[in-house]
């Protein structure tokens, strides 16, 4: 067991792609960068030279592009975004011909490539630049989308995406995630694109993505201290391969579901998890299912009105008193904001 940062967790990913494909090629805006996307890929063009690991002006659709006809001849494009938002420029690239290429060609082309993304909050990004727009990659056939939560899943999930997965995949990065560290075994998941069950539970199951798989632990945690209740939770993981099978038992079990994405509800995640109950197995419930996500606007620019924009721990606290305690929840102690804080690390940039 060892410890190790979400960040370095990515840079040695990235490290080991290179060394294990020497077909692999690592690029995009500011990847060379002195900050190199959130120090992620520091030190890949000086060990492994500019034609594998290179910068790229401010054309995604062109950039993207690229990553098709490079794998199309063989090589093993990873190609970054220091922004998802910046990922719109780069949708005809990415639906017209990356998901449908190995359908219209019946199999005979493959498109095995990683593109990573950064979303979620920081400290003013604004409307334009801090967008979870998961849902919309999972919408179409032909990709492949997972929002690793942890150094563990990093290190699965790219492992497996560069030497075995013969397909596009989409990595979407939390840059709230960067400093988090974490515990890590030497022992490596068998399905790293899929779900994982992250803890065992018995009153309450908590579905989430990302980051908020972090505050899904803190609030099981706060909850188990505070009032007894023992919340199960999965992280989803591969949004486009979850285990629906994991999804359903535990629910069976709980009897009770909170769904809680980094991104807006309506179409979303939220909506694509309750779907699966809905047509599959409405009965389990006991009780409606609970979404936690964006509020529904853009994001504000002001840091203080973007701390409200955002859900934490104690959205899930919450959720999980009113689906429990139902009209008693609102007289149970709810996290503070001193014990947040101790829980996380606030972003200070440089971007």
């Amino acid at each position: 067991m060892e410890t190790i940062s979400y960040r370095d967790a990515i840079t040695l990913s990235m490290r080991d792609a290179m060394r294990k494909n020497p077909r692999a090629l690592v690029y995009g805006l500011g990847v060379t960068d002195f900050t190199g996307i959130f120090g992620t890929t520091l030190g890949l063009e000086k060990e492994f030279g500019s034609e594998r690991v290179f910068d790229t002006p401010l054309a995604e659709e062109s950039m993207t592009g690229f990553a098709v006809g490079a794998a199309l001849n063989g090589l093993y494009p990873i190609h970054i975004h220091i922004r998802t938002d910046f990922m719109l420029l780069a949708m005809n690239q990415i639906v017209n011909s990356i998901a449908k290429y190995k359908y219209m060609y019946g199999g005979l082309f493959k498109l095995p490539m990683l593109i990573r993304a950064v979303i979620g909050r920081s400290w003013g990004q604004g409307a334009q630049h801090s967008q979870s727009l998961q849902a919309l990659f999972s919408h179409i056939p032909g990709l492949t989308v997972i929002m690793p939560s942890s150094a563990r899943a990093v290190l699965d999930a790219y492992d497996h995406a560069v030497n075995r997965y013969k397909a596009p995949v989409i990595s979407l990065e939390h840059r709230a995630l960067y400093d988090c560290t974490f515990n890590v075994s030497e022992k490596r998941n068998s399905t790293p694109l899929s779900s994982h069950l992250v803890r065992k539970g018995r009153d309450v199951t908590i579905v989430a993505t990302s980051i908020m798989v972090v505050d899904a632990i803190h609030a099981a945690r706060f909850v188990k201290e505070k009032e007894g209740l023992d919340v199960e939770i999965i992280d989803l993981n591969c949004l486009t391969h979850p285990n629906r099978e994991m999804i359903l038992s535990s629910v069976k079990k709980t009897g009770r579901l909170i769904v809680a994405d980094t991104g807006w509800a309506p179409f979303g995640v939220c909506a694509e998890v309750s779907r699966l109950i809905a047509t599959t197995a409405p009965g389990i419930l006991k009780a409606p299912i609970m979404e936690i996500s964006m509020a529904h606007s853009p994001c504000p620019t002001a840091k203080t009105l973007e701390n409200y924009f955002y859900p934490d721990m104690g959205a899930i606290v919450n959720d999980i008193y009113r689906l429990i305690f139902k009209k008693r929840a609102g007289k149970k102690e709810l996290p503070s904001e001193e014990y947040k804080k101790r829980l996380y690390k606030e972003f200070k940039g440089p971007f």
